[in-house]
């Protein structure tokens, strides 16, 4: 789960990491007023979105008047934001921080993170911070250092002292980035994130260090030991298919090919993908129904994918193990006939009763090609789409 900038800074704050004073608003008039209440002077508007780089798009702004601040926030309100991360159809921004400004003497990058190689949480920081990190990371991998961490011992002031003056700071400083960086590794484990970044933690021009962009994302697993954090979901910037998909526990993530998958494990579906782009053609979803399928959550599979107006043809792939193969034909012959399929659909089952499920298939009396392997049903379903 992602949530914005302006929520990661508070749970920062609740940890003792030092971050911005600020406040979000959801109106320009909002803005001003907070401006004055900062302290006027400069301040950093920015816009509210699940994506990186909106500095180059356009959606963080300093202002020098609590007026200014108004305009900027009036500018962004509705604006359609494109970067990197959004890709080029954007988000809508419907939220802005305003924000006390900082006097910026250098820019530095900080963040924590699950190495899957070491199976450590890891701090990775670089003295080359900013809004280029990328392309430090690509160009310049070496200016990039990492300090795994024990899980037993956690992060210990001499690695937190080590990574200080890998950066360059001088004593002062080095003292301030101890607590900083033992802080942020608290919070990282505490709130069960999957990823803690810090871009940029900047050194002011009087010497102190702060935290000037926050991002957070967490371990959907954990959520349930965080209600707090799970009620900061904003829905408004997911897919409102991939929310559907999580009312019926249903692993859903949308695509751009034209051929929807369903399929119960999550390696299985990655193999079913992978082979369809084999045959010539692409998914249109990642779509895990688990191995405990029912006929309700078939039935709103069926549905989540039909509603993807690429979608031209649907390969459902079931290997039945704990589900039998027989219930789950009956649930997708129940559930198609609910939906009112009318796009080709094939039809691959394999596992316990699988002969009784193809007889449940075959004498439903709807269009179902029934398919013999994973490479037979991903060449029937492909053939199928381009014959249509």
């Amino acid at each position: 789960m992602n949530i914005h900038e302006y929520q990661a800074k508070a749970i920062l704050r609740n940890f003792g990491v030092p971050v911005p004073e600020g406040h979000v608003v959801y109106n320009s008039n909002s803005a001003r007023d907070w401006a004055k209440r900062l302290g006027g002077g400069v301040c950093a508007v920015k816009a509210q979105i699940h994506a990186g780089g909106r500095g180059k798009g356009g959606g963080v702004k300093i202002a020098k008047t609590a007026d200014e601040v108004k305009q900027y926030a009036r500018d962004m309100f509705g604006m359609n934001l494109v970067t990197h991360q959004t890709g080029p159809e954007g988000k809508t921004v419907k939220r802005v921080l305003v924000e006390k400004g900082s006097n910026i003497a250098d820019e530095f990058y900080v963040s924590f993170l699950v190495d899957r190689a070491t199976d450590k949480v890891t701090l990775m920081a670089s003295a080359e911070g900013g809004v280029n990190i990328e392309e430090v990371a690509e160009k310049t991998p070496e200016k990039l250092f990492f300090e795994a961490v024990d899980p037993v011992v956690g992060l210990t002031a001499f690695q937190a002292r080590k990574v200080a003056f890998k950066l360059g700071f001088e004593i002062p400083q080095v003292k301030q980035m101890v607590p900083v960086l033992m802080n942020l590794y608290k919070a990282f484990v505490e709130a069960d994130c999957s990823l803690l970044e810090v871009n940029p933690l900047i050194q002011t021009a009087e010497g102190d260090i702060i935290c000037l962009d926050a991002k957070l994302n967490f371990d959907d697993n954990a959520l349930f030991r965080h209600p707090n954090i799970r009620d900061m979901r904003d829905y408004d910037e997911e897919d409102p298919m991939e929310i559907e998909a999580g009312q019926y526990d249903l692993s859903y993530i949308a695509l751009d090919g034209n051929i929807g998958c369903m399929v119960n494990g999550a390696g299985l579906a990655m193999a079913t993908m992978d082979i369809i782009q084999h045959y010539g053609s692409s998914p249109a979803n990642f779509l895990d129904v688990g191995g405990g399928a029912t006929i309700e959550r078939v039935t709103e599979a069926f549905k989540i994918i039909l509603s993807d107006k690429n979608v031209e043809g649907i390969l459902v792939n079931i290997f039945g193990g704990i589900m039998k193969c027989d219930v789950i034909a009956t649930g997708v012959v129940e559930a198609a006939k609910q939906v009112g399929v009318n796009v080709p659909l094939v039809v691959r089952l394999e596992g316990t009763n699988v002969k009784l499920g193809k007889e449940i298939l075959a004498n439903s009396g709807l269009d179902i090609v029934s398919a013999d392997g994973m490479a037979d049903a991903a060449e029937k379903i492909v053939k199928a789409v381009k014959e249509k």
